[in-house]
């Protein structure tokens, strides 16, 4: 009994030991590069470091991204989806993985924590839908083949908004759901939710969202083979403890 209890000890060791090198591997695996920056953009690691980016710097799961209050940051995915922060944002990748081949891996989960985005489905939005989440303190946004932007107004924000989330539709559908209820929004359409325990309403009129990122900053995912744009060197990453 003896020697079975530590065979069974050893195993439970080797077990937790796999388990957590399988979670420093996800954690660290690319999920992006930064295609246009306009100002400084930092990305806080899972390790807690935090790394200054530039164009070309790679994005990887488990990575906080935080952009500053003139900074709009466009990163493409490996799935040729993009996500433009704006100024003063903090977005979280959570879990991204696409492989062509393998479909049933495909996995997009993001947190906006505040701030503000644009978002152009990819590769893995188009075959996996159901895969891909955008979540925020107030509500989750699903897709279903899409363009589209999202604020959070955090509540001492003080930028003469109501807190909650807003989003607008520039193309195909989204679904904003949260423990109150949930609510489809098509092309044109704008959307509210204070806090999860309000359900997402549809607004009659922009309720003064803005996205006016630099004129490099468009949606390039289309054209294949399009330029960066004008680029600031790559070398200038660096790790701040």
């Amino acid at each position: 009994m003896t020697l079975l209890k530590k065979r069974s000890a050893t195993k439970a060791l080797l077990w937790l030991a796999l388990m957590c090198l399988g979670a420093h591997a996800w954690a660290g695996q690319v999920a992006g590069t930064v295609m246009q920056l306009s100002g400084p953009l930092m990305a806080k690691k899972a390790d807690g470091k935090v790394k200054i980016l530039a164009i070309k710097s790679e994005v990887e799961q488990g990575d906080t991204l935080l952009t500053e209050k003139e900074t709009y940051a466009l990163i493409r995915l490996i799935d040729n989806s993009e996500i433009t922060l704006k100024p003063n944002t903090s977005f979280v990748i959570e879990q991204f993985s696409y492989t062509a081949e393998q479909p049933d891996g495909d996995h997009a989960i993001f947190s906006l924590i505040k701030g503000g985005l644009r978002s152009v489905t990819g590769l893995l939005g188009k075959r996996n839908k159901e895969r891909f989440e955008m979540k925020t303190p107030a509500a989750t946004i699903g897709i279903r083949g899409t363009t589209f932007v999202a604020a959070y107004v955090a509540p001492s924000a003080g930028q003469g908004r109501a807190p909650g989330l807003y989003v607008q539709v520039l193309d195909g559908l989204i679904q904003v759901t949260n423990p109150a209820g949930s609510q489809n929004f098509a092309a044109g359409q704008f959307g509210f939710t204070p806090n999860v325990k309000q359900p997402p309403v549809l607004l009659p009129a922009n309720p003064g969202m803005q996205f006016t990122p630099p004129p490099a900053f468009v949606s390039t995912s289309s054209g294949a083979g399009a330029a960066a744009g004008p680029g600031k060197p790559a070398a200038i990453d660096c790790v701040v403890r």
